[in-house]
């Protein structure tokens, strides 16, 4: 027996860009649109649609999920993501292709869909239980369970319209997760809850696939959720699958490719960041001879330069760096912070600001860098411009690394090559162990 649960065969969802119902605005216009309905239907189905007026939210989709796999769907808005989860969840109906869904789904998706808001909390656990098969016993097991994990014992006889959306959010997800279903797909709506409770939601998919043996289905923009949480993901981009592969190799994919990031960003006077005071002209990164590089090696050093131009003479002005990785942690920052910058007044100019990071300091993977320049005293930000250039840095297995002789996976955001001492302690077999006793 296949351990297969979601097989997707050419999958298409097409939507015609402006085609909207108009209501009929009165009486006779509403007679006229029933007796003239079967003709319109004929027409819509002779008529050939324009090509300008498709929009394709999915095109061609085809992939397969196996029994208590954990999967991030991985794009940028409108490239498919949450079409794919509506149609999972048979919300929306595919215009072409198959889906094959071997066992009950449980979806948290939009906030807002699955729960009647005229009902109270404990009559949508109890509804949303029904619709997926399941007995009032059965509910009844969960129920107390689902109350505890969404912390809305208050508010359970309460109608849900009255709830904000933490609270819907809270229980929507606790209905979906807890309830017996074999698949989970949640959208990014876990954005709408606090830090803690998206926290507690991640700690309960990964238990459920661990645990329990659910297949989820993660839609996010957080690469550090994605990646904590998922083994597997998907990358799409404009209605397409581009890759199913490892979390680690899509994540980098996605950041490389698909947020339109290089090792140089330059900018006209007119449009760059800055201020009155002081604007941003350029920032690189490049090899000790100047070259930009598409990957940067781990033994080597790399340099990156900020050029700005002053536009007032006077002010204090220092750069400043902040190193991200593709989970976007803040690995460190960089500041400007030599004698010549806490006394040094710059006058109107271009100037060009160069720091080295060291070889054998990073480890690889892709760092995404947001560049700013203040002044210290009084602090002012003239700008901060966030993901403006990436570095993809790759491990050349070099001698002279952290590495030495292990060839598996070297986790960790930095891989610093540091200096060892080692001497012996221990005395020889004919010495005199001398014994000190108080």
């Amino acid at each position: 027996m296949t351990d297969t649960v979601i097989s997707v065969e050419n999958l298409s969802k097409r939507y015609f860009i402006g085609a909207k119902e108009e209501l009929p605005k009165t009486k006779g216009e509403a007679i006229r649109s029933i007796f003239g309905a079967p003709f319109k239907y004929l027409h819509s189905k002779v008529k050939e649609p324009n090509p300008e007026e498709i929009f394709w939210a999915l095109k061609d989709v085809s992939f397969e999920v196996k029994q208590g796999e954990v999967v991030g769907l991985i794009g940028r808005n409108g490239a498919g993501k949450s079409t794919l989860l509506k149609i999972l969840s048979r919300i929306t109906k595919p215009s072409g292709g198959c889906v094959k869904i071997r066992g009950r789904v449980g979806s948290l998706l939009e906030v807002g869909t699955g729960f009647h808001p005229e009902l109270t909390g404990r009559e949508n656990i109890y509804l949303n239980g029904t619709i997926l098969g399941m007995t009032k016993r059965e509910i009844d097991k969960k129920f107390d369970e689902i109350v505890d994990f969404a912390e809305v014992e208050k508010f359970l006889d309460t109608p849900v319209k009255r709830y904000s959306s933490g609270m819907y959010v809270r229980l929507a997800f606790a209905v979906a997760a807890h309830l017996e279903t074999e698949i989970l797909v949640v959208d990014e709506v876990l954005a709408v809850g606090d830090t803690e409770f998206q926290k507690k939601c991640l700690g309960k998919m990964s238990e459920v696939a661990t645990k329990e043996g659910k297949t989820v289905l993660f839609v996010s923009h957080n690469m550090e959720a994605i990646a904590n949480l998922c083994n597997q993901a998907i990358l799409f981009k404009q209605g397409q699958l581009k890759l199913f592969s490892r979390v680690d190799a899509v994540i980098n994919t996605y950041l490389e490719n698909n947020m339109d990031l290089s090792s140089e960003k330059t900018w006209k006077i007119y449009n760059a960041p800055g201020n009155n005071i002081v604007k941003l002209l350029n920032i690189k990164a490049h090899n000790k001879n100047g070259l930009i590089e598409n990957h940067y090696k781990i033994s080597e050093p790399i340099y990156i330069s900020i050029t700005y131009k002053v536009l007032q003479d006077g002010y204090i002005l220092t750069p400043g760096i902040n190193f991200f990785n593709d989970r976007n942690i803040n690995i460190f920052d960089l500041h400007d912070v030599s004698n010549e910058w806490r006394q040094e007044r710059k006058k109107r100019g271009i100037y060009c600001s160069t720091v080295e990071i060291p070889a054998n300091f990073m480890s690889e993977g892709l760092i995404i860098i947001w560049v700013a320049i203040l002044t210290p005293q009084p602090f002012e930000v003239h700008f901060h411009e966030k993901d403006v250039i990436v570095l993809n840095i790759v491990d050349d297995f070099a001698e002279n690394s952290a590495r030495g002789d292990f060839l598996g996976h070297f986790p960790g955001v930095v891989r610093p090559l540091m200096k060892w001492n080692t001497r012996s302690i221990s005395q020889s077999n004919n010495s005199k162990i001398e014994l000190i006793t108080i």
